[in-house]
């Protein structure tokens, strides 16, 4: 409902090409945090595997119906903040358009290195605080918050804007370097798209986004992970509990934890961690 008929083609089309240029080449496993009903997620064919995650069970049904069940994608229904994966099971993650609904970004980044392993990618977009429009305002006295200042902005309820600075300061405590980072979505309002086809845009876009210019609503990032993980990208085997981090056993359609008897279920091949099976 967001995407179709919605008038963000040229949305969609920019994002993609600030993705294609952070993502690595190929690689072995790949997790997308809010994956939605996979917009993006033919993106990373260049991936042996891809273990799609989002909170709504109903949109990874219509990304399963898209990718299949081959294997290659997995599809697991899940909180952000308590990721069900073996550490450092991933050499890649994205989140993208995401991040602005979460009140607790290091939890969100903290458990997004812990499922990778050391040098693994992690492409992160966040909203702005700094963008054009809002700096406009707040010099005419038309907006109350100061987007020069580093906390977040929670402009409406779980609607998170972030100032560069202290998204770069977030990712570097969670244990990420940042190496690249892209401003996108220059041009992203109606008087301008209504009147300019999107494929001149999206050029522009693409251009404009090599100039550093971080006055957009959109930024996207390429980071690093740094320290020591786990590599477990070999193992086939890839939850565990989120409760508490402990081995999985599966048992026909449910995974159990032997040691505490919680169990989660798998429903029409979707792994569902959002709640367990007993509450």
């Amino acid at each position: 409902e967001f995407w179709e008929g919605k008038g963000r083609d040229y949305e969609d089309r920019v994002e993609r090409i600030a993705l294609r240029k952070l993502l690595p080449e190929k690689g072995k496993r790949l997790l997308e945090i809010g994956a939605g009903f996979g917009r993006l997620t033919g993106e990373y064919e260049a991936f042996d595997q891809v273990v799609l995650v989002d909170y709504s069970f109903s949109q990874l049904r219509y990304a399963q119906e898209m990718y299949g069940t081959s294997g290659k994608y997995i599809y697991v229904a899940a909180d952000a903040y308590h990721l069900p994966f073996r550490p450092g099971t991933f050499d890649a993650a994205t989140m993208i358009r995401v991040i602005h609904h979460m009140s607790d970004v290091p939890r969100a980044l903290g458990q997004v290195r812990k499922a990778l392993v050391t040098n693994g990618v992690f492409v992160l977009e966040y909203a702005n605080k700094r963008h054009a429009k809002a700096l406009i305002r707040y010099a005419m006295g038309k907006q109350n918050w100061n987007p020069h200042t580093l906390e977040p902005v929670e402009f409406v309820e779980l609607n998170f804007d972030y100032h560069p600075v202290y998204m770069r300061g977030a990712l570097q405590k969670a244990g990420f370097q940042m190496k690249r980072s892209i401003p996108v979505s220059f041009f992203r309002m109606d008087a301008i798209k209504s009147r300019v086809s999107t494929d001149v845009l999206a050029n522009l876009d693409g251009l404009l986004q090599m100039t550093g210019l971080h006055y957009t609503p959109s930024v996207f990032t390429r980071n690093v992970a740094t320290g020591v993980s786990s590599n477990n990208l070999t193992t086939e085997n890839l939850f565990v509990s989120p409760e508490n981090g402990d081995e999985l056993v599966r048992e026909g359609d449910v995974l159990r934890c032997p040691r505490t008897g919680t169990r989660w279920a798998i429903r029409e091949g979707i792994y569902d961690f959002k709640a367990p099976l007993d509450e």
